[in-house]
């Protein structure tokens, strides 16, 4: 306990009240004393006078509870003052409670009790909250290893990602890999509904089955439909589904083969600045048991971009609620054609966040560029 008051027969005597109680006591004799003391060490409770000289115990508690690291400190706020004005101020302020001068042993004794049951509360649930960080924080770190480190590189291709989550763990991934025994380069790009530990844990399962299954040789919609069978038959309680792209990239002749489950449709801006789009070519994986997917194709000329993203990029909002949509990535995707595939995400990101500035992340952004060198 800390108790603060300029006059010394006051500190003493409520000190030795406070001992009486089973309670380790520190003094402060005026408000900057005090500050210095809080600063300097964990204490659980302040009792604290409200005239003092040098500063006072108003300004003793706004400073106080403007510290983040001692906001959660009860405070208790003494004076022979018995005016509402200053009671009320002193709660409008933050204290926890009010005792009025001279002390009296059973009334100290209850509102210690109380202040110090929610300071209990308040420490159990800290402590509770920091072990959630932690494991999240695991979570987040075993999430960041299903992600390639590197990008393969076939002759005459360049490709970039980024990647940015909402919280700590994501339902979004991408990926591109060669299979074994194989000369295309695979592109992947997938969204979980939903966000948080539970997509977290299906994008890890989807985006390790799809490394898997083309190991194995599978086609484009026997993985899809394979996939599908999975989520939905063994987890459909769990309601989930993902959207997913998927490209087959034959570096010699620029061919792409490819797959869209429910996918945005991914961007293909051409040497000469024309953009196109991929469709869709069949629904979400895990939606029902049974479900058809179609597959496409397109070319990648010299010169030519492709651009996979998740739907975090274009329902970013600003403050007045506005979405950054289609037509504004477009836009900029046009402006930013001559640029290497990493500038060419940089730009795009940052366009996203001059758009939303002031307002939080709402949904995890993923974005796989592939650039064909002219």
């Amino acid at each position: 306990m800390l108790v603060v008051d300029d006059n010394e027969m006051n500190r003493d005597l409520l000190s030795r009240r406070v001992k009486r109680l089973g309670h380790t006591v520190a003094v402060a004799e005026h408000g900057i004393e005090a500050l210095e003391r809080l600063n300097a060490g964990p204490f659980d409770l302040v009792l604290l006078d409200i005239t003092m000289p040098e500063m006072d115990g108003f300004e003793v508690l706004e400073r106080l509870k403007a510290d983040p690291a001692l906001a959660h400190i009860p405070v208790i706020m003494i004076s022979a003052i018995d005016q509402t004005k200053a009671i009320a101020r002193c709660i409008e302020l933050g204290a926890d409670d009010f005792l009025p001068k001279p002390f009296d042993s059973l009334l100290l004794r209850a509102r210690m009790s109380s202040s110090l049951a929610k300071k209990r509360l308040h420490d159990r649930e800290r402590l509770y909250a920091e072990s959630l960080e932690r494991e999240l924080e695991i979570g987040r770190r075993i999430q960041s290893s299903f992600l390639p480190d590197t990008l393969p590189a076939p002759p005459g291709y360049e490709l970039a990602a980024r990647f940015r989550a909402a919280r700590q763990v994501s339902g979004d991934f991408y990926d591109a890999f060669i299979p074994r025994e194989r000369t295309e380069t695979v592109l992947a790009v997938g969204d979980v509904c939903d966000k948080g530990v539970g997509a977290a844990l299906f994008m890890a399962v989807i985006r390790s089955l799809v490394r898997a299954l083309l190991d194995e040789g599978a086609s484009l919609e026997r993985l899809a439909e394979l996939l599908n069978h999975y989520i939905a038959d063994t987890h459909g309680k769990s309601h989930m589904f993902a959207t997913l792209f998927l490209g087959v990239l034959e570096p010699g002749s620029g061919s792409l083969g490819y797959l869209n489950a429910g996918h945005e449709p991914p961007v293909l801006l051409s040497a000469d600045g024309t953009i196109g789009r991929l469709p869709v070519t069949g629904p979400a994986i895990g939606l029902l048991p049974g479900l058809e997917f179609g597959t496409g194709t397109a070319q990648l000329e010299p010169g030519a971009t492709l651009l996979v993203h998740t739907d975090g990029v274009t329902e970013g909002r600003n403050e007045a609620g506005a979405f950054y949509g289609e037509e504004r990535l477009l836009v900029r995707v046009g402006a930013s054609a001559t640029l290497a595939p990493d500038a060419f995400l940089g730009a795009i990101l940052g366009d996203v966040d001059v758009f939303s500035k002031g307002m939080d992340q709402a949904d995890d952004i993923t974005m796989l560029a592939v650039r064909r060198l002219g």
